[in-house]
């Protein structure tokens, strides 16, 4: 199994790069296009150039979690180091400064604890699922509140909203690949619940969603104590 996801892994990194430096070239030459003088008569230019370089952006998307995903496939156990998760979340809401700050968000936390695992890869899983919470917002400002429990010969961790939740028929389809839920405002390719899936089973976790319709949604995590 670890040398298919490893082969896999091998081929999804390549053609992300391949897609992005296409990417690049078709968004460049437009943006070109679209400040040339001799095309500034037409009259829906802007317009058509808008969705060229939008569905740049979204392909650039795709490519990014694909990338994701294969860097996911290629988790050692054999290399883990203990990984303080205080210090994980602390260094993605930093990161996401700017995102909490635009939508008004409020993200709270608990001490964390340490475990072992690939500090790279835990850190995705914190930002997927915050960013997912900011996305999947409802009218009101978002509010994210992160807590960790010890369970036996595991740690339980929590990451819950305030948003507009999920009907219980879909819990398990948001971890599906570009799966996206009817009406939510969500950009990307659909691909960050599946990429922290794949992340927390390569660490002998599982990963799952509670949630009720109009009052938040909790996604629940477990790794090995």
């Amino acid at each position: 199994m670890l040398v298919t996801d490893l082969a896999a892994s091998g081929f999804l990194l390549r053609m992300c790069h391949d897609m992005k430096t296409s990417l690049r070239a078709i968004r460049a030459h437009t943006e070109l296009l679209a400040r040339s003088p001799d095309l500034a008569g037409i009259s829906d230019l802007g317009e058509r150039v808008g969705f060229i370089v939008e569905g740049t952006k979204r392909v650039d998307l795709l490519a990014d979690g694909l990338s994701n995903f294969s860097l996911a496939l290629e988790i050692d156990r054999e290399a883990f180091q203990p990984v303080a998760m205080n210090v994980m979340l602390r260094s993605v809401l930093g990161k996401m400064d700017q995102e909490i700050r635009s939508n008004d968000a409020m993200v709270t936390y608990e001490a964390l604890p340490r475990v072992m695992g690939d500090p790279d890869r835990l850190i995705q899983v914190f930002e997927h699922l915050v960013r997912n919470a900011l996305q999947h917002r409802g009218e009101a400002a978002p509010e994210v509140r992160i807590t960790a429990e010890k369970h036996d010969d595991h740690w339980l961790f929590a990451v819950q909203d305030r948003g507009p939740g999920v009907e219980g028929a879909y819990l398990e389809t948001i971890f599906k690949p570009f799966e996206r839920l009817h009406g939510r405002r969500h950009g990307g390719p659909g691909l960050g619940l599946t990429v922290c899936r794949a992340i927390v089973e390569r660490h002998g976790g599982r990963i799952w969603a509670e949630s009720q319709v109009g009052n938040g949604t909790t996604v629940f995590f477990t790794l090995p104590a």
